[in-house]
């Protein structure tokens, strides 16, 4: 019977305890700040799950939950195929795929904050080249006052910036095939749709489900971008669920609310990272069961 040796783990374990540090701490003053009331001058009172029931029962959380997941699928929905689509059409080898590599990884090094400041001058229904332009095709464009226009802004600014981690890792998924599958499919005539469906689409199972998780993950807790470029505006038309939570915390310093709604938050970012994580180690189950 082979014996496991397991003194490795003491050569992560300072790494271990540094993260710990890091995120044990501040969560738990949270989840303090989370059942406390406070009227200033560092004085706190004891509130129970007050503040829960108070974010659980209030419109202003509901809509903003609404709009995040909204945004989230509409995400996930362009950004998957699309990422998908591009990664099938670039070159498998050579100048041209390294060149294709370099230029997907371009829009990722970009800082969020110089994102969103981009993304602001360029969408200027005056003088940005995107807002003239749509308004000079005869589009009534302006995010700054029009709620729709400003959706569309923000999601063409994420598909622009985080697609290319969509793409990046399908094409990792696509360059593991080994090559003899696309010739058993060449002898037997299948379509490239067919090579795709029962070939590529199972093969990137895996990676798809990786940037699926990301993706929701990135999507769920952004805000950055969307705060640089509308400000949660017009109104509350893009404030989504982290920048109603800042919103709450800095500008009202409501901040027993801001708290319970962080908790509530990262609980349902768990949740979902949970049923990812079951999915994938299922589908690794189901592949040992296949060897």
């Amino acid at each position: 019977m082979k014996t496991q040796n397991n003194r490795a783990w003491f050569l992560v374990l300072p790494v271990l305890l540094l993260v710990a540090m890091n995120a044990i701490i501040p969560l738990m003053t949270v989840v303090n700040y989370s059942l406390q009331e406070t009227f200033g001058d560092n004085l706190f009172f004891w509130s129970g799950t007050a503040n829960y029931e108070a974010v659980l029962s209030s419109e202003r959380f509901h809509y903003a939950l609404i709009r995040q997941f909204a945004y989230t699928f509409i995400i996930l929905a362009i950004e998957i195929p699309l990422g998908v689509a591009i990664a099938l059409a670039m070159p498998r080898s050579g100048g041209w795929a390294s060149l294709c590599l370099v230029l997907m990884a371009l829009p990722l090094l970009i800082p969020w904050n110089v994102v969103g400041a981009m993304w602001n001058i360029f969408a200027l229904p005056d003088i940005g080249l995107l807002g003239y332009g749509l308004n000079w095709l005869g589009f009534d464009y302006n995010y700054t006052n029009q709620p729709l226009s400003a959706w569309f802004t923000i999601v063409l600014m994420d598909v622009w910036h985080w697609t290319s981690l969509v793409v990046l890792l399908a094409y990792a998924g696509l360059r593991s095939i080994d090559d003899a599958f696309y010739r058993a499919a060449r002898i037997d005539g299948a379509s490239r749709w067919a090579v795709f469906r029962y070939i590529q689409l199972p093969k990137m199972r895996q990676v798809l489900i990786i940037a699926v998780l990301l993706r929701f993950i990135d999507s769920f807790m952004i805000y950055t971008e969307p705060f640089v470029l509308t400000g949660g505006g017009p109104g509350n038309a893009t404030t989504l669920l982290s920048i109603d939570l800042v919103k709450a915390a800095l500008g009202e310093f409501n901040l027993g609310v801001a708290a319970a709604m962080s908790i509530i938050y990262f609980l349902m970012t768990l949740f979902v990272c949970w049923l990812f994580y079951t999915l994938m180690t299922q589908e690794d189950a189901k592949a040992e069961m296949r060897r």
